[in-house]
């Protein structure tokens, strides 16, 4: 079957999937308080008493048939300025699992009750608000339906009361912090509450969620009915800025490895960010001068590809809002991609670096039930490299209108631009004076979340025209509790061209392929032990444009799923790679050692078929110590390969938890090709002193960039969402060149920053 067949046919089932509806909804009210609601952790005020409470959770996992084991009680109701959340949790004392003080613990650590708010009843985006019973805070925003980003901040109150058998909640959130609008008639607010009890292994919801969506899942909120209108909201303008100094030193060494002098340099840095409240939806963010160095640095991985890695985005800045911004296209094509944005490869060093950027503005948000904007723009300052090495100021801009389609769904159009500033010098050097992409999407989201599916088509435009500068793709995706499908089709002109994006590969097809059947185990002695039984596969295939196959990869395997939340699973892999040019696997350039990589002789162009068996093993997180493996071993082009990656994490309740994430790779290629074993260990330490201090360390020996690199951050959150900040990082050779009398711990960078923020509300 021809791709452009499969691709009408994939076009076909996702227009007519939209039918789908969901069960009849629970329904909590809501009324305006006569006293005034104290915050101490008990629901003992008169207010309380008269309040609507919920009925009975059930249960999302491990089965989604039955009531919750440990219940929870939750009411609801309002003042002029708070929308006020009481809770009352059943569970022992001595049943907790708190994997740290620190706010913003990770999803699925700790125990925790969640308010999850679709003020829009959009059923795709939202607000969540989750609490520890040690009062540790979390929230973020939920975008594409169950979609957490938890790096949003904003400011709301709580206090818990922990008694032998149950704990007690008082949860107050400012309506400067919500994004709503009221009705002129009745207001009704989608709402759920969700509960999390690791060492019972359950999760349970208010509106009830089928066990193969998240509990987040917005397709699922039951209907918060105000008996009262909640109040109008007011302006909220909200002032951080900042205060940082840095020292830095850099011991340069030349292209053989010869130490140059060392560079010792300070800083002194003020800037601020700003968020205004353009309506109580419209949300505008300002920063000047911004500074990321409090930022934990990437998770270094091993490049074992011919392509570019992807490295998360874990600025705040950039963070807020990446649904709107950053999910346009699939995730081999993105015309936007945040990390383009301040941050480059040195090319003398092979190091990331921060490129300074002096102001940007962001506008988001839903301007009524129907339509959701955001515009994007950030300036760059040049940075010197050195004498011949220039990287020029750059503008970074993105425009991005968004319309709701039947339920759930959603059509966008957007458009992005770089601009580069460069003088008649470079200019002649770099004619690409801009880069601009824009496209249109549609997003498929059934009523009750069966059917979801992706159409785009995007359009790159250069200085100089360019023919075959298009991307389009087709996604559609089936979730049913017992069957699982997801395919798509994707073609890559081979001039589609994202300054600003991320495109690791061009002028090809990919058709990905992607499917489960699942067995709910009934049998009761049986599904104690394990509980579910799935057949997956994964797979995608590449082709040129002329239809000539480049690459295939298909993975089939067998899960086991335990009661407990333990995961098994093991299976078979196949691939297939047609090499136009000569590579070496190991890529033994990615190495400072020049010796490493100059004699190394590249697998010849060709066709190769390889395979291989693989194991994954996951342990239940509700104990202290769990850990996590994959392991795979098979041949490999016309060699043979062993990949382990082992992880152990150790919770120490409640201050933190001590992991270590080991990989090896081992590759060996007959002569005269390169062999090679490559181990890259991260060990690292996250601790909460209490709920304001947090500490952590983050360690890494890379063999294959022969580099040790140490980040250790000091926080303390003095006030709510105000922070003083203690950095050090520090680079270092992991191995000994002995030729260049380079030892193991001979220093490559280092630096300390010390930065404030402080909160202010205008």
């Amino acid at each position: 079957m021809k791709l452009r067949n499969i691709w009408l046919i994939i076009t076909l089932i996702s227009l007519q999937s939209v039918v789908f509806a969901q069960k009849t909804k629970k329904e909590l009210k809501i009324r305006k308080v006569k006293d005034v609601i104290k915050l101490d952790g008990t629901l003992t005020d008169t207010d309380w008493l008269s309040a609507a409470t919920t009925d009975f959770f059930q249960q999302v996992r491990p089965y989604d048939t039955s009531a919750a084991n440990v219940q929870t009680r939750i009411k609801v109701c309002f003042d002029d300025k708070f929308l006020y959340v009481g809770a009352y949790v059943i569970q022992a004392k001595n049943a907790y699992t708190i994997s740290s003080l620190k706010r913003d613990f990770e999803g699925g650590s700790s125990d925790v009750l969640s308010i999850n708010i679709d003020a829009f009843r959009d059923n795709v985006n939202g607000l969540q608000f989750a609490l520890s019973p040690l009062n540790v805070q979390r929230e973020g925003i939920i975008s594409n339906g169950d979609q957490n980003d938890n790096s949003w901040d904003n400011k709301w109150y709580s206090a818990v009361k922990n008694f032998e058998d149950h704990w007690e909640a008082e949860i107050a959130i400012p309506f400067t912090t919500l994004r709503y609008k009221v009705s002129d008639g009745q207001n009704v607010w989608g709402i759920n509450f969700g509960r999390n009890f690791m060492k019972g292994n359950e999760i349970s919801t208010w509106n009830p969620v089928p066990r193969n969506f998240r509990p987040s899942n917005l397709a699922f909120t039951g209907d918060l009915v105000w008996e009262d209108a909640p109040p109008k909201p007011g302006a909220n303008i909200s002032i951080i800025p900042y205060i940082s100094t840095s020292s830095f030193s850099d011991f340069p060494r030349d292209e053989n490895l010869k130490a140059l002098d060392k560079v010792n340099d300070s800083s002194f840095g003020v800037g601020f960010d700003a968020k205004v409240a353009v309506t109580p939806s419209l949300n505008l963010d300002l920063t000047v001068n911004p500074d990321f160095s409090q930022v934990e640095v990437d998770a270094q991985q091993t490049n074992l590809s011919r392509f570019e890695l992807f490295f998360p985005e874990k600025r705040q800045f950039f963070i807020e809002n990446s649904d709107l911004f950053g999910t346009m296209g699939f995730p081999n094509s993105r015309p936007f991609f945040s990390r383009r944005i301040g941050l480059a490869r040195n090319p003398i060093s092979g190091l990331n670096q921060q490129v300074p950027i002096l102001a940007g503005a962001r506008l988001s948000g839903k301007l009524n039930d129907n339509w959701r904007i955001g515009f994007l723009n950030m300036q760059t300052r040049a940075v010197d490299f050195d004498s011949e090495t220039r990287l020029p100021a750059a503008n970074y801009g993105q425009a991005v209108v968004q319309r709701k389609m039947f339920a759930r769904s959603f059509l966008s159009g957007f458009i992005v631009n770089k601009e580069n500033f460069l003088s008649d010098k470079e200019a002649l050097t770099n004619p690409n004076t801009f880069n601009r992409v824009a496209g249109l999407e549609f997003n498929l989201f059934s009523k009750d979340n069966l059917w979801e599916g992706e159409s785009y088509i995007h359009q790159s435009l250069n200085p100089v025209k360019l023919n075959d500068a298009t991307s389009a793709a087709q996604f559609i995706g089936f979730h049913h509790p017992n069957i699982d499908l997801n395919l798509g089709v994707q073609r890559i002109g081979q001039n589609f061209k994202a300054d600003m994006g991320f495109v690791p590969r061009r002028g090809v097809y990919n058709v990905f392929r992607e499917g489960g059947l699942i067995y709910y185990v009934k049998d009761k002695d049986f599904s104690k032990k394990i509980n579910q039984i799935s057949l997956v596969t994964d797979g995608n295939d590449v082709f040129n444009l002329s239809g000539t196959r480049l690459d295939s990869e298909t993975a089939l395997g067998i899960s086991f799923q335990a009661p407990n939340d333990g995961e098994y699973s093991f299976g078979r892999y196949w691939g297939f790679t047609r090499l136009v040019e000569p590579f070496d696997p190991t890529n033994a350039s990615d190495n400072p050692d020049p010796d490493f990589s100059r004699n190394v002789v590249p697998i010849p162009a060709g066709a190769y078929k390889y395979g291989a068996f693989w194991l994954e093993i996951q342990t239940p997180r509700r104990y202290n110590f769990y850990t996590e493996f994959s392991g795979y071993s098979g041949t490999y082009f016309n060699g043979k390969t062993t990949s382990l990656n082992p992880s152990f994490s150790y919770r120490i309740q409640p201050f933190g938890v001590v992991s270590v994430d080991m990989e090896y790779n081992k590759i060996t290629l007959p002569k005269p090709h390169n062999s090679v074993s490559y181990f890259l260990i991260g060990p690292k330490t996250e601790f909460a002193i209490n709920r304001k201090v947090f500490w952590s360390t983050f360690f890494q020996y890379n063999t294959q960039a022969n580099n040790t690199n140490i980040n250790s951050r000091l926080q303390w959150r003095f006030k709510p969402v105000s922070d003083i900040f203690l950095v050090y990082t520090d680079n270092y050779f992991g191995e000994e060149i002995s030729k260049y009398r380079i030892q193991p711990w001979t220093p490559k960078n280092r630096s300390l920053v010390f930065k404030l923020t402080y909160w202010f509300n205008v």
